[in-house]
């Protein structure tokens, strides 16, 4: 069970990495110089989706990670149509940071038959969307306002709200391609005050952010678009992941 490793990974303090692979954004030979770069960097997760998926190139991009890799596939919709059994789990989304209904229990009414049958494993999680400085595909995807990134009250806030609801994860995101990540207060604040799996994705493109979104408390960071521009930085956010785990087994 994939919320298993979440959690257990989370409670002994081992930060995890996952790479976002946008289908739009990648073609066959592209893909399978990621994947392999993922292996030889020792990715734990591959996410797979994105706002607006508007090729065929879902489930080929599925098909190469599993072929390709034991790495744990897992969905992460923009919407009820971005499904496909043969991934490991999927990431049942629930805009919290957002008022749109249709993002917080409309879509889900509509996916969760499908889900059903085909048997993914479901992890039901807060999905917040922070200010990153500039209007990003999925604040204007989902028509809703990100949560301002001066105000970790408000993240609190929200993430509590989610725990308490019962989703098992808080995933908190700037958006592909933000100009700015999550503020590390922020990060903080939020890891502070909830007890589930906390992931931090969004704008993460350099050593250096990825490190402080580790140090404020991110279990799991997603990086993406930048691995599209520049595959070395893969290993490099690698590098720094294995820096805090190996730190973790001396202590």
């Amino acid at each position: 069970m994939i919320l298993n490793l979440f959690k257990q990974s989370a409670s002994n303090g081992k930060k995890s990495l996952a790479l976002l692979i946008d289908p739009d954004d990648i073609n066959e030979n592209g893909l399978t110089a990621v994947i392999h770069t993922a292996i030889e960097n020792r990715v734990d997760y591959f996410f797979v989706g994105g706002s607006l998926i508007t090729t065929n190139n879902l489930a080929p991009v599925i098909e190469s990670i599993k072929h390709q890799s034991n790495i744990p596939c897992v969905l992460f919709p923009g919407n009820a149509i971005h499904i496909h059994s043969d991934a490991d789990a999927i990431l049942f989304l629930s805009l919290i940071s957002g008022r749109n209904p249709e993002l917080l229990i409309g879509q889900h009414v509509v996916a969760a038959p499908v889900i059903k049958r085909s048997k993914l494993e479901v992890i039901p999680t807060g999905y917040m969307l922070i200010h990153s400085g500039k209007p990003t595909s999925v604040s204007y995807m989902s028509n809703t306002q990100p949560i301002p990134n001066d105000k970790p009250s408000l993240a609190v806030s929200t993430a509590m709200a989610g725990e308490m609801l019962g989703l098992q994860c808080i995933y908190m995101d700037a958006g592909s391609g933000a100009m700015e990540p999550v503020p590390s207060k922020m990060i903080k604040a939020v890891k502070r005050n909830i007890e589930v799996p906390l992931i931090v994705g969004g704008g993460l493109n350099t050593t250096r952010k990825a490190k402080e979104a580790l140090e404020a408390g991110a279990d799991i960071i997603v990086i993406g678009n930048a691995v599209q521009k520049n595959l070395s930085i893969l290993a490099e956010v690698s590098d720094v992941v294995q820096c805090f785990n190996q730190e973790l087994n001396v202590n």
